[in-house]
């Protein structure tokens, strides 16, 4: 199975990312002769994340990535030896270094799905030996990925579709590769962009950022620009000494403001200057290095109505501590009166961005209708998940040799469904799991079905079916191309969409209900009997 060129497929996930047992259950089913039977496994959770009713599918990109360039190196296959008993027979590791996954076949919810306990996220069949290896980088690749993507779903929820959100947590992240996949997967689930430059590189995340308070602080305001002069925003026209049209903007702002010219901090002046001077189109200020109201706000605005006269236009201020709600409202109140004295129109709607270890009630805070915030910065609380750190996903074995396999286990919450299944949305009802042999539900006719976890059968009309699972790689050969991460991205808000209230409810959600078909639980019930013996 050829690898793709793709330098991120290669860095992001290698065969021996992984637990040993896998390495020692591939020995046993190779020693047993059982290596190439037909097995399949079914990749699902539990339980929703974070008390929700909902989780996002998510990591089927990485998946597919890992699957195509996976094959064991000799130094692989040399540790592996290392780790094993030293009387392992070495055909064991020849047979290791013939692997890859031209056997394996994935069906999957597309990214960006609705996912629901106990429907399969990705089910992967093939040769026993290779899908019981695929285990950990899968479980792996998959659970944060959807973790993530459900997370940055809820802020969405909260914050609403208007306000930009922007993920900036990747010095919060836990390590690089964290950070990448809280990244990429924060946009999928509804932000709008990052401030992680690789993330832009490798995944395509649109990404954003500005200037933060060492840059302001490293300014004293003795500095002399070496090149102070700006030419116009039309490219016509005289160069204009910029740092000496804001000191002139300054008195005038000051006297607006009830201030003397000698408050607002020379430093803070001149770091708005040098970045002004080094992105006059995209000029930002951040205003809370010293004080808002006497420093951060009129030195902001000299240089803005400097820039202004040139042609020009301030993108926005930044506040990242205090009451942010609060002073957003006072900010844009000073923006509409010197929008009116200075004859500035645009200056009265200069987007407010804010920040500071911004968690769900913080957001919800910040989005309320009145408040003046237009861009919002996340990052501990969209990276870490600090209120659920794991999905808590399981790759479980459904089938073998075409024979169903159920875990019974003293837990009924850890049993498993049995058998090669298919998966449909049934529009105004449930989701159903049913046998693959089985004919597929048709709209408009009764199906009854048995919703997970109820003592009664139940009968249902569904008005639309829509089958879940997809088939993406078939004998390791790509079925279709992968959606684009912007893409997957609108599919999960349209999903989000169509997802009713009662469900998209982020505190005490109407649980949703995933249901078995009539054929299925008699499979249940036969086996679970048959183990009870």
């Amino acid at each position: 199975m050829a690898a793709e060129q793709d330098p991120e497929g290669r860095a992001a996930a290698r065969p021996l990312l992984t637990d040993l047992y896998q390495a020692t259950m591939a020995l046993g089913y190779w020693r047993a002769g059982r290596a190439q039977d037909q097995a399949e496994f079914e990749l699902f959770f539990r339980q929703c994340p974070f008390g929700g009713a909902f989780a996002l599918a998510a990591g089927l990109r990485d998946c597919v990535r890992f699957l195509r360039a996976f094959r064991l190196r000799d130094a692989d296959v040399q540790f592996l030896a290392s780790a094993l008993p030293p009387d392992t027979d070495p055909a064991f590791f020849e047979h290791l270094r013939a692997l890859d996954c031209s056997g394996v076949t994935v069906r999957a919810l597309p990214e960006g799905s609705l996912a629901f306990p106990g429907v399969p996220l990705l089910q992967v069949s093939g040769p026993l030996l290779v899908v019981q290896l695929l285990e950990t980088p899968l479980l792996c690749l998959v659970s944060y990925a959807s973790l993530i993507a459900t997370n940055a779903a809820r802020l969405r929820l909260i914050a609403g579709p208007d306000k930009r959100l922007l993920e900036m947590g990747l010095r919060r992240a836990q390590g690089p590769d964290g950070g990448l996949t809280a990244s990429t997967y924060s946009y999928l689930g509804g932000f709008d962009a990052s401030s992680n430059v690789l993330a832009g590189q490798l995944r395509g995340v649109p990404v954003a950022g500005t200037l933060a308070h060492s840059f302001v602080t490293s300014f004293s305001g003795s500095e002399v620009p070496p090149d102070p002069m700006l030419a116009p925003a039309a490219g016509q026209g005289s160069q204009v000494d910029l740092a000496a049209s804001v000191e002139m903007w300054l008195e005038r702002v000051c006297g607006h403001l009830g201030l003397g010219v000698q408050e607002p901090h020379r430093g803070e002046r001149a770091a708005f200057v040098a970045y002004a001077l080094a992105f006059p189109r995209g000029f930002q200020g951040l205003l809370d290095t010293y004080s808002v109201r006497r420093s951060g706000l009129p030195n902001f605005l000299a240089v803005a109505l400097a820039l202004q006269e040139l042609g020009y236009q301030a993108v926005g201020v930044r506040l990242d501590s205090g009451d942010l709600l609060q002073q957003a409202r006072e900010i844009r109140g000073v923006f509409q009166t010197a929008a009116a004295q200075f004859g500035v129109p645009w200056l009265q709607s200069v987007p407010i961005a804010v920040s500071n270890n911004i968690d769900e009630e913080e957001l919800a805070r910040l989005a309320q209708k009145g408040s003046e915030v237009n861009v919002i910065g996340i990052g501990t609380s969209v990276v870490t998940c600090p209120r659920q750190p794991s999905l808590g996903c399981v790759y479980k074995l459904v089938s073998v040799g075409g024979q169903p396999r159920m875990k019974l286990t003293e837990d009924p919450e850890k049993q498993t469904l049995p058998g090669s299944k298919a998966a449909f949305r049934l529009l105004g009802s449930d989701d159903v799991l049913q046998l693959a042999e089985e004919p597929h539900p048709q709209a408009g006719q009764e199906l009854r079905v048995w919703p997970r976890g109820a003592r009664e059968s139940r009968t249902v009309r569904p008005a639309h079916v829509e089958p879940l699972l997809r088939l993406w790689v078939q004998q390791g050969q790509l079925c279709e191309p992968l959606p684009s991460l912007a893409e997957s991205r609108a599919f999960a808000q349209q999903s989000l969409h169509r997802l009713s209230p009662a469900h998209r409810r982020l505190e005490q959600p109407a649980l949703y209900q995933v249901a078995l078909s009539e054929k299925l639980q008699a499979l249940v019930d036969r086996l679970s009997a048959r183990g009870a013996l």
